[in-house]
């Protein structure tokens, strides 16, 4: 395998600034101010009252200005650095990779869902440039790798030795509801619509479905997303009761 290609898969791409606010609203630490599409009040808090807490951990632009942000009360006013530094020591063992090839607006939900269930990494598969607007900005606190085709993914999956575990209601697939999901795996999703492509099926190693009763033939691709991960959480992550130290 050449240099070029190695590195190529090795890339990993930081949230970058390109990702605009809801309403173009930004922090006075230039962070856009994060609240879904403009509606509602606005989420986070005010300056911090002094004396300041101290540590680097803190953002002093943060605490003279507020923290407007999408992130939970436990880091407010820290470094977008210190943020991923944090996440990176209690990170899951389940990547998520949903392909790319059409500008699917879902891809930001599943990002944010990513987010939220705490996955190792976000791999984009297709074109590089993603929807990211229904992210909300999470994609700056998750490492995001891109891949230009799905063979690459398998080919970096196969090296970290993670099976790839596709998400489909197609003819073969296992019930996601009964199947035991392995702990290190890559989660794959196809894009609204088409779903997961043949070049996808092809290189899973399982694909699991989601059990409906209704009359629709398919979910929201975001909402699939959503509850496979919960699957995984379900079966692996260690759940505490809210307000536990």
């Amino acid at each position: 395998m050449s240099s070029e290609r190695t590195a190529r898969r090795d890339e990993r791409t930081r949230p970058t600034d390109e990702t605009p606010a809801p309403d173009g609203e930004r922090t006075a630490s230039g962070e856009p101010v994060q609240y879904d599409e403009g509606y509602g009040p606005k989420v986070g808090v005010g300056p911090h009252p002094e004396p300041w807490p101290r540590g680097e951990r803190y953002d002093p632009e943060l605490l003279a200005h507020g923290d407007r942000r999408n992130v939970v009360d436990h880091y407010r006013y820290w470094t977008r650095e210190a943020i991923v530094a944090d996440l990176d020591t209690r990170r899951h063992d389940f990547h998520v990779a949903v392909e790319n090839w059409g500008h699917d607006f879902n891809i930001g939900s599943v990002v944010r869902t990513a987010n939220a269930f705490l996955a190792k990494e976000i791999h984009i598969v297709g074109q590089r440039r993603w929807n990211r607007r229904g992210a909300m900005v999470t994609d700056r606190y998750q490492h995001v790798r891109h891949h230009p085709d799905t063979a690459d993914l398998t080919s970096w999956a196969a090296a970290e030795g993670l099976p790839i575990i596709g998400i489909d209601n197609l003819p073969g697939a296992v019930p996601l509801e009964t199947t035991e999901l392995p702990r290190r795996c890559v989660l794959l999703f196809g894009q609204e619509g088409p779903g997961l492509t043949e070049d996808a099926r092809r290189h899973a190693s399982l694909v699991c479905s989601i059990a409906q009763f209704g009359s629709t033939r398919s979910i929201n691709a975001g909402a699939a997303a959503a509850i496979a991960m919960h699957a995984w959480i379900g079966r692996h992550a260690r759940i505490e009761a809210p307000g536990a130290p």
